[in-house]
């Protein structure tokens, strides 16, 4: 195992290896080709969905000396400075860290120059939703005269927080967020790249862990299979052990529990959860699992026919158990249990006994007085 973790490691090299954003790559690729760069560009979307590693390919491509139909050579001497971090004229700023105008007066400054090596000066400014107000008029001034060798890429989750005057002088593009599959499809061939065996049922449990967010996804492989070092290589790492290492709470206790507050059998619903939690179950992970059930049950109610929401991550059983349930739980009962649990995980990182706003959303959920 190198000391790099996986999502640095195997950082994608060109927009092929990018997995889910297809419309956005290929709208990118043809601008390369055809020579039509934009001076600025707006990336949206959820956390770990590729905005930053398109934004550097980007950033590679449009500096390319020898591009193939949008796609960077990584042969080149540009390509090569920006694959191994050490380009002066790809400035990257992190706007959570770096927010205020004193920040912005120097990149303002420096974007003066020309570049000292590429054909653009290109900033990468992540999380750009957190610059101040100041500091987002200081770039707003910038982008309404920008000098022709400098490119600007706006990284952000909360598109809806920026200042719409700066969105409207930028090239935007929403990037989704990626599906369970896709996911799994990558963590494969970062399996496969570190000749580490593992099962696919084991990385559908990672994907599903990761919440859409790729690099997540990442991050939690790099964990299984670093505790898996020095371990028998013959012997795939199954789900059972990616449960256990991750506290992942399977499906089934969810499942029993939802039935307990369906039927509204209080008493016995926290007698389950104290002998889940004595057994070693994580309770903010269980109960972060459970509103996700919860919701699935409410959607269900809601229009029967969603059911692509169970389509990854439940077998065929579990998907007829949460059609039954959805069908008996009273309306008034499921949403009052879904807001008791949404309170209750908040409260849980501040309590002093961790599973009280749990067992208190259970008395409420199950209507005891």
């Amino acid at each position: 195992m190198a000391n790099l973790v996986l999502y640095r490691k195997y950082r994608p090299k060109t927009f092929g290896e990018i997995i889910g954003q297809e419309q956005t790559v290929q709208t990118l690729k043809n601008a390369v080709a055809m020579n039509s760069i934009s001076h600025a560009y707006a990336f949206s979307g959820p956390r770990g969905s590729g905005k930053t590693s398109i934004a550097r390919l980007l950033a590679k491509a449009i500096n390319c000396e020898h591009p193939k139909q949008g796609e960077p050579c990584n042969i080149c001497s540009a390509c090569q400075e920006i694959n191994q971090n050490r380009s002066l004229d790809l400035i990257e700023i992190d706007a959570a860290s770096n927010r205020g105008i004193e920040e912005m007066r120097e990149l303002k400054e420096g974007i003066r120059f020309s570049p000292a090596k590429l054909k653009y000066k290109v900033f990468i400014i992540d999380e750009a939703h957190q610059l101040t107000k100041e500091a987002a008029n200081a770039l707003l001034k910038t982008l309404e005269e920008p000098p022709s060798h400098a490119v600007f890429i706006l990284a952000t989750t909360e598109v809806h927080k920026m200042i719409p005057t700066i969105l409207s002088r930028c090239q935007r593009f929403d990037f989704r967020k990626l599906r369970v599959s896709e996911i799994v499809e990558r963590l494969e061939s970062l399996a496969k790249q570190e000749k580490a065996k593992i099962e696919k049922s084991a990385l559908e449990l990672i994907a599903l862990q990761s919440g859409g967010s790729l690099r997540d996804a990442e991050g939690l492989l790099d964990k299984v299979l670093t505790f898996h070092i020095g371990s028998d290589t013959t012997k795939a790492i199954g789900a059972d052990s990616v449960k256990e290492l991750l506290g992942i709470v399977d499906i089934h206790i969810v499942a029993e529990f939802a039935e307990l507050l369906l039927l509204k059998e209080a008493g016995k619903a926290v007698d389950f959860l104290h002998s889940n939690l004595e057994k070693g179950m994580d309770p903010q992970e269980f109960i972060k699992n459970l509103i996700q059930y919860l919701r699935d049950i409410l959607i269900l109610q809601i229009n029967p026919r969603m059911e692509d929401i169970l389509a990854e991550g439940f077998t065929a059983e579990q998907k007829e158990k949460i059609r039954e349930q959805a069908k008996k739980f009273e309306k008034a009962q499921l949403y009052k249990s879904v807001e008791s649990f949404m309170e209750a995980e908040n409260k849980m990182k501040y309590a002093s006994i961790i599973q009280l706003p749990l067992e208190l959303a259970i008395i409420d959920s199950c209507g005891v007085a």
